[in-house]
């Protein structure tokens, strides 16, 4: 007879993915199955032998299957120290036999309750406490024990057991480290399930709990000499996962950075065909047309130089007459469209080679909180976006502004608030002809504007992300030949740069929202 000990799985998951597989390689080894509920049924609808933990701790399942793992017969064999006489002397005493793997993974907080597959009638029944607390035993105890939570290390699993005999303690660590991140991630998630749930929860909750997973590993960071990647929240697919690269090398962490400011800029400009074209996080061309090409043509002659190895992005689907205008103009490192006309991916290939060519759903409106670090902590807030609508802005200004002026105005405060400041955009006919970003002051980002724009402007529009704090910008808005201005206002020299306004016979409207952009 073989004087190898018996081991023990303990097999109890929500998600039944490989499952029955899993079972069947572990009984092939000799090994003892315990179960409960539905991993017990499936695993008997195998074909193979399984235990149920009712029979195992002879305590029945109660309070409505909230009770059924927590028994000292359960958590003391996974818990024993195998080598500590105390322990095998309690372990005797109390009928104890070990546990020497722990399957779980947990009910999937968050769902509706009508998905649940065992049935809820509030969220609060698809917290899991069972399956967090076995799977949090077992990688405590990972020098003895193993812990698996995701079906993809089945396989992985089988093999090192059918090789070795047992599982090395590397294997043991990783598996507990993925263990404790997973608990940590349902915790997180119901954390923020109460903030979002309760009607008197600060907007700034007094703690967050972020629990990110890494998705893909980038070429480099900022530089070459700094690795990475892209993460997400645990368990919630983001637009970046769905992205498809049809062409280019693999995509770095500025190509990443820069291409969601782009496609959020092109989908922030309404339902007209608009392109955007970002270098180093700042817009150097926006605008909107007719059609797509147009939209396009227009962007890139905001300002060519800059364009050279940026990123463009669309909200319309790229045909071939824009295709036509993209060949003839800067190369762009990264191209992101909702889709490519027929025959535009091989053109873009042929003439653009290393450009990356991307497409990707929409984005998803601004929403939640946005999370920045800095030195030793964290800067919150909520996510940007445009409170103040043009219905609600105050003409300041004797002179009223036509309706050709107030849009205008409307599309170089749009552009605006995706330009870091200090911002000043000069923008007409849905053309952001100037734009001034990134200054220390905002007369000389007003000189950047204007001196971009070169006159293409007139009659247009200047946005400023926010208030004009003397008349000078006001004078340098109009000898760029703006018509109109549009500024938050609220500075203790409103009166004297209305004044300059009217002088020059300016439209001025004020939102009464900044949007400084770091």
């Amino acid at each position: 007879m073989s004087n190898e000990p018996v081991r023990r799985a303990l097999l109890s998951v929500y998600d039944k993915t490989g499952i029955a597989e899993l079972a069947a390689g572990l009984v092939d080894l000799g090994w003892q199955l315990i179960s409960s509920g539905g991993t017990a049924r499936a695993i008997a609808e195998a074909g193979l032998p399984v235990t149920d933990v009712a029979d195992h701790t002879g305590s029945p399942i109660m309070l409505g299957h909230r009770v059924v793992t927590l028994h000292p017969r359960i958590h003391g064999g996974i818990l024993a120290d195998r080598d500590d006489p105390e322990h095998q002397a309690d372990m005797a005493e109390h009928d104890i036999v070990p546990i020497d793997l722990v399957v779980g993974n947990l009910y999937p907080f968050g769902i509706s309750v009508d998905e649940f597959q065992y049935g809820a009638g509030r969220p609060e029944e698809i917290i899991d406490i069972g399956g967090p607390t076995m799977v949090r035993a077992a990688a405590k105890n990972h020098a003895q024990v193993g812990v698996l939570v995701d079906p993809a290390d089945y396989e992985t699993v089988l093999a090192e057991l059918r090789s070795d005999g047992w599982l090395s303690d590397a294997t043991r660590r990783r598996l507990a480290r993925s263990a404790f991140a997973q608990t940590a991630a349902y915790d997180a998630a119901i954390v923020t399930w109460f903030d979002k749930t309760d009607d008197e929860a600060d907007t700034l909750p007094p703690t967050l709990h972020l629990a990110l997973e890494r998705r893909d590993v980038l070429r480099y960071g900022e530089n070459p000499h700094q690795s990475g990647a892209r993460y997400r929240n645990v368990g919630e697919p983001s637009m970046w996962d769905s992205v498809e690269q049809h062409a280019g090398v693999a995509l770095s962490y500025l190509n990443l950075f820069d291409a969601d400011a782009a496609w959020r800029l092109a989908h922030d400009l309404g339902d007209q065909p608009a392109v955007a074209i970002i270098k180093h996080a700042n817009p150097c061309g926006a605008a909107v047309a007719d059609d797509l090409a147009t939209a396009y043509q227009r962007a890139f002659e905001c300002d060519p130089r800059s364009a050279f190895g940026g990123i463009v992005a669309t909200n319309q689907i790229i045909d071939l007459a824009t295709v036509e205008a993209m060949e003839n103009a800067a190369q762009a490192d990264v191209v992101i469209a909702p889709g490519y006309a027929g025959g535009v991916v091989e053109r873009l290939i042929a003439k653009r080679k290393n450009t990356r060519l991307l497409t990707a759903v929409a984005p998803a409106p601004a929403s939640g909180l946005e999370v920045r670090q800095i030195g030793g902590g964290y800067l919150v807030q909520d996510a940007h976006h445009f409170a103040a609508q043009p219905a609600d802005w105050e003409v300041v200004t004797q002179r009223q502004p036509t309706a050709q002026e107030l849009a205008d105005a409307a599309f170089a405060w749009r552009i605006c608030g995706h330009v870091n400041s200090n911002a000043i955009v000069l923008a007409k006919d849905g053309v952001a002809w100037g734009i001034g970003a990134g200054q220390q002051n905002r007369v000389e980002s007003g000189e950047i504007a204007a001196a971009k724009a070169d006159g293409r402007a007139k009659d247009g529009a200047c946005a400023s992300d926010a208030f004009y704090p003397f008349p000078d910008g006001i004078e340098a808005a109009a000898d760029a030949g703006a018509a109109i201005i549009v500024q938050p206002g609220g500075s203790v020299n409103d009166e004297k740069t209305i004044a300059a306004a009217d002088a020059r016979g300016i439209a001025m409207v004020f939102t009464g929202e900044r949007h400084f952009l770091h």
